[in-house]
């Protein structure tokens, strides 16, 4: 594998601001050292004060821009952030399973302010057809409250929610994203065989917009060159953690995290 270049792809949405979304995914892909394609699912309008506008693509395009890769090049690792509808979804059950590549899945599914972002049908859709196909989803709290239909306020309702979307609903690995909790950043992973814990400082700020893509995509680059689940993860924890440390305070409301602050940190 030397000398072969990792290709990693996105299929998400875009942000207009830069701080999350296709554009988190692939400044991400760059830092870590893995070629970087992107399938766009719907535009949005939007800054860091919030979201002004958004507009789907119809699930043709998708599917072309899907083909338009799978044809022409390798795919080592894939992941998928916003998947607003049914539609898009059925076009992305249809493609993962050609690529033959892990699939992390980022589910987009719940506003900051705990709106939800897709129908219930949707989400039914995605709990069904798509969690069984990952390698690793990566739901916050919020999410994956969502998606269990259980309440999630302590690590030990994070690991019994983790288990319960392997087991309950076929996913390779969950890992839960513990930054909503009021302690320390922890997050918690469950493999199917054993429960891992990734723990750090929490950091005192409010420029954190993007923080999810970052982290999921992190662990997609990881996972294009070739590293064990476990590791990718520890990696990508290490790399979001100096991503939010050194984020920025641009905007009138919530920055984004730096993406390539682990260089930085590796200089001093």
């Amino acid at each position: 594998m030397s000398n072969v270049i990792p290709c990693a792809l996105t299929i998400a949405g875009s942000d207009s601001s830069g701080g999350a979304g296709i554009q988190a995914d692939l400044k991400t892909f760059q830092e870590l050292k893995c070629y970087g394609m992107s399938v766009l699912t719907s535009v949005t309008a939007q800054n860091t004060t919030g979201v002004q506008g958004v507009h789907h693509l119809p699930g043709g395009m998708i599917k072309q821009q899907i083909d338009s890769i799978y044809t022409d090049i390798r795919v080592d690792a894939v992941k998928t952030g916003m998947i607003a509808n049914i539609e898009m979804m059925e076009v992305i059950a249809e493609a993962i399973p050609g690529f033959q590549a892990p699939y992390v899945m980022d589910p987009v599914m719940v506003a900051t302010s705990g709106d939800p972002l897709i129908e219930p049908e949707a989400r039914d859709y995605l709990c069904q057809q798509l969690i069984p196909m990952t390698t690793v989803v990566t739901p916050n709290i919020a999410e994956a409250a969502f998606i269990t239909k259980e309440k999630i306020e302590t690590v030990a309702d994070m690991k019994e929610a983790a288990k319960h979307m392997v087991h309950g609903f076929g996913a390779g690995a969950a890992l839960i994203k513990g930054g909503h909790l009021q302690e320390a950043a922890i997050d918690v992973m469950y493999d199917g065989n054993k429960v891992y814990t990734f723990e750090t400082d929490r950091i005192p700020t409010k420029n954190t917009h993007g923080t999810g893509c970052t982290y999921s995509a992190a662990i997609t680059a990881y996972l294009s060159q070739g590293l064990p689940l476990v590791s990718a993860v520890e990696r990508s924890k290490h790399y979001i953690t100096a991503a939010i440390r050194h984020a920025f305070d641009i905007g009138e409301g919530n920055g984004p995290t730096n993406h390539w602050a682990i260089r930085e940190e590796v200089r001093q």
